[in-house]
């Protein structure tokens, strides 16, 4: 059986590569001639395209609960980071977004072409206190121009079962611009694991939980809650 499964992996990405290289190449030519919120729903479509093609190579569905929750207002949004699964799921459905990441993925070639385009938030994890620094005025500023924030505070991918350490980074931004936090929690490691190749059916569930007011909160607390709502939730998948 895991034979079956690579084999449909290597389907899944001689798919994958070239919706990346073609979406990214454009987004960064044509792109630059059409306005931000258009622009980025239109290089999102490969993070649809590649992952209704994982669903029919690797057998790997989602089922979401909470997309009711999602403010109107800006956000920051705190999600588990498992794989590479929720980056595309969720830079495509909280759109517009824009994503805390390395700075070292802006250098991938075509694939970090076309997320520059998206406005990201590109830190340097070497340098923690210059990095809050960053997250908080170039978040605010994002926030101010009407874009959600991502953030996955556990900073990379954690296997699936583990627990990483959970930065405060995303809840000083809510608190210190007063937009509110949206916890996402989700078992993608279970089917696309993180840091390994071979993908396996099955459904990875998505729950987006209530947006919690981060008035007058403390960044530690308002973090361990985000992390206790998050951890608990996985666990009772």
């Amino acid at each position: 059986m895991n034979f079956v499964y690579a084999l449909r992996t290597i389907i899944f990405y001689c798919v994958y590569s070239p919706t990346i290289i073609i979406f990214s190449v454009l987004g960064c030519t044509v792109g630059l001639f059409i306005p931000y919120r258009p622009r980025q729903t239109f290089i999102t479509t490969a993070n649809a395209i590649v992952l209704w093609w994982l669903k029919l190579t690797c057998g790997i569905k989602v089922n979401v609960e909470g997309l009711d929750n999602v403010p109107k207002q800006p956000f920051v949004a705190l999600s588990k980071h498992q794989s590479g699964w929720e980056t595309f799921f969720l830079q495509r459905t909280l759109r517009p977004v824009s994503t805390i990441l390395k700075k070292e993925l802006l250098k991938v070639p075509f694939f970090g072409w076309g997320l520059a385009m998206t406005r990201p938030i590109a830190i340097d994890r070497s340098n923690p206190k210059q990095a809050l620094r960053e997250v908080i005025s170039q978040g605010k500023q994002r926030l101010e121009e009407g874009n959600n924030i991502l953030i996955f505070p556990e900073g990379t991918r954690i296997d699936y079962g583990e627990i990483g350490n959970y930065s405060r980074s995303g809840t000083s931004l809510a608190i210190s611009s007063g937009a509110a936090v949206l916890p996402i929690a989700h078992n993608a490691g279970s089917c696309w694991p993180a840091h390994r190749f071979v993908k396996t059916p099955g459904t990875i569930h998505v729950i987006i939980g209530k947006p919690i007011d981060s008035t007058g909160r403390k960044s530690k607390e308002l973090t361990d809650e985000v992390k206790d709502w998050i951890e608990t939730t996985i666990e009772a998948l």
